[in-house]
């Protein structure tokens, strides 16, 4: 008897999107950090792509564990960089923009080939990790160049983004609860 699975994909992607959309409006220079960004960065951006991940890995899915599992946890790490030293945690130790610069600039390497993993998947995932790629080397090059003007480009970015995976998530709960494409992602037949 075979058991039929839950997609966990649209929860990692609302993860990852919403807590993308927040942070980006704050890069983007609207607002500023708030605890508010924080706690979606711990919980929605990061535990439940984490839980995304493992469930993914139940499907046998390597790429969607690889990726909800690592940017899961990308952003608890994120929010670690923010708030240890302020915790007296790592004190007088906080990572200078240059070199967080470095930490962006991993990001997206991995990010890059990811996106090359979403050839021969749907044009929604393949322009999320094309969007995310850019999103992190406008954010390592902003650190590098301490621009303020890079960041707001990134911030814009990274708000079409993290648009672009809210609306992928929707597209795929819009089928499976419609028995149809209500939302078009550009779906491999």
């Amino acid at each position: 008897m075979e058991q039929k699975l839950a997609n966990p994909a649209p929860l990692g992607l609302m993860g990852f999107g919403m807590t993308t959309i927040l942070l980006n409006i704050h890069n983007a220079g609207f607002f500023p950090v708030s605890a508010m960004i924080l706690a979606m960065g711990l919980f929605y951006g990061g535990v439940a792509q984490i839980i995304a991940g493992i469930l993914e890995f139940r499907k046998g899915n390597t790429f969607g564990t690889t990726a909800f599992t690592s940017y899961g946890v990308f952003w608890i790490t994120l929010v670690a960089l923010w708030i240890f030293p302020d915790m007296n945690l790592g004190k007088g130790m906080k990572t200078s923009e240059g070199f967080m610069g470095w930490f962006l600039f991993l990001w997206g390497v991995f990010t890059f080939f990811m996106w090359l993993g979403t050839f021969g998947k749907n044009r929604g995932l393949q322009f999320v990790f094309l969007s995310l790629w850019i999103l992190f080397f406008l954010l390592a090059i902003r650190d590098w160049a301490e621009s303020a003007v890079i960041g707001i480009i990134a911030g814009y970015e990274g708000i079409i983004c993290g648009a672009s995976a809210f609306y992928l998530a929707m597209a795929e709960v819009l089928k499976e609860t419609q028995g149809r494409t209500v939302l078009p992602f550009g779906e491999r037949e």
